[in-house]
């Protein structure tokens, strides 16, 4: 293994756990999410005088007012609110984490890797469906809700990665998922762009998906297979095989697989529509085309 043990001080170390610990206690308990992602915020950023000082009716300037309401995440929108098909009571809660784990981000301390690692960890296992043990999350992950997302255990998301959990997505243990990557549970009709389909994307155990790689929505890639930079997954890739283009296509099978791997010539099955994802949507929603377009005349 090329990896080596790293430690902090153990005051450092003392430190950091007091504070995850209590993070994770606070969200655990009955308190409203709201307000315990509003006071880690507000320490983290330094910004408890200032804050203090808004609260007892001191004046503040217009800028120095939107960044402190911004603390609390129940003044923010995402872009995912915006989303129809969305669960609303489910989302209420996950906004609030996801709002924190973004906001963490952006600060200074999250280039602390020992300390970022363990924080995101906690996180994860709050704000997804269902986290596993040992998992390592890098800088500027993103998601669309992040409670559709299921992730075993030991598996690593580095930097820039982006999880669209609009669907359902499944990723198992010991994946490795690089740089840029983009994995999609949705997709958008090629008549009407804002009629949207939700499908259940897998990445089983073991897989590799390598830097910029992009998995289209409804597909599965295969226990312990690899999927080349900037490959771009529009079907299945069976168990053990690598793939690599613009359509990503399986080009080898690993060494030592050959005998309980599907044949090369075998592969390029496209199973999405047996993963599509129905729903309903509320009878009283008042939609909006967002691009402002008048669908009947245009038929």
């Amino acid at each position: 293994m090329t990896k080596r043990y790293v430690s902090l001080p153990d005051e450092a170390e003392a430190g950091m756990c007091e504070f995850i610990d209590e993070v994770d206690r606070r969200l655990s308990s009955d308190e409203d999410t709201c307000s315990v992602v509003e006071d880690v915020l507000i320490d983290l950023s330094g910004d408890r005088e200032a804050y203090e000082r808004w609260q007892n009716g001191e004046s503040v300037s217009p800028a120095e007012r939107v960044r402190l309401q911004s603390y609390d995440p129940c003044n923010t929108t995402l872009e995912s609110e915006y989303y129809a098909e969305k669960d609303e009571e489910t989302f209420r809660t996950s906004k609030h984490l996801q709002w924190l784990w973004r906001q963490f981000d952006s600060l200074p301390i999250a280039d602390n890797v020992e300390f970022a690692l363990r924080f995101r960890q906690m996180l994860a296992d709050h704000l997804f469906e269902d986290c596993g043990d040992g998992c390592r999350f890098f800088k500027g992950i993103s998601f669309t809700y992040g409670h559709n997302i299921t992730i075993g255990d030991n598996t690593i998301v580095h930097d820039d990665v982006h999880l669209d959990d609009r669907g359902k997505l499944t990723i198992g243990d010991r994946v490795s998922i690089s740089d840029g990557v983009h994995v999609y549970s949705h997709d958008h009709d090629v008549v009407d762009q804002t009629e949207v389909r939700n499908y259940h994307t897998i990445v089983e155990d073991d897989v590799r998906l390598t830097y910029d790689a992009m998995v289209r929505a409804g597909n599965k890639v295969g226990e312990n297979a690899i999927v080349g930079a900037r490959g771009v997954v529009q079907h299945d890739i069976p168990a053990h095989h690598i793939a690599v283009g613009m359509p990503a296509q399986s080009v080898k099978i690993k060494p030592g697989w050959e005998d309980v791997a599907t044949p090369i010539e075998d592969a390029g099955i496209n199973r999405q529509e047996e993963r599509h994802l129905a729903y309903d949507l509320p009878d009283d929603l008042e939609v909006f085309d967002e691009f402002q377009r008048d669908l009947q005349s245009s038929r």
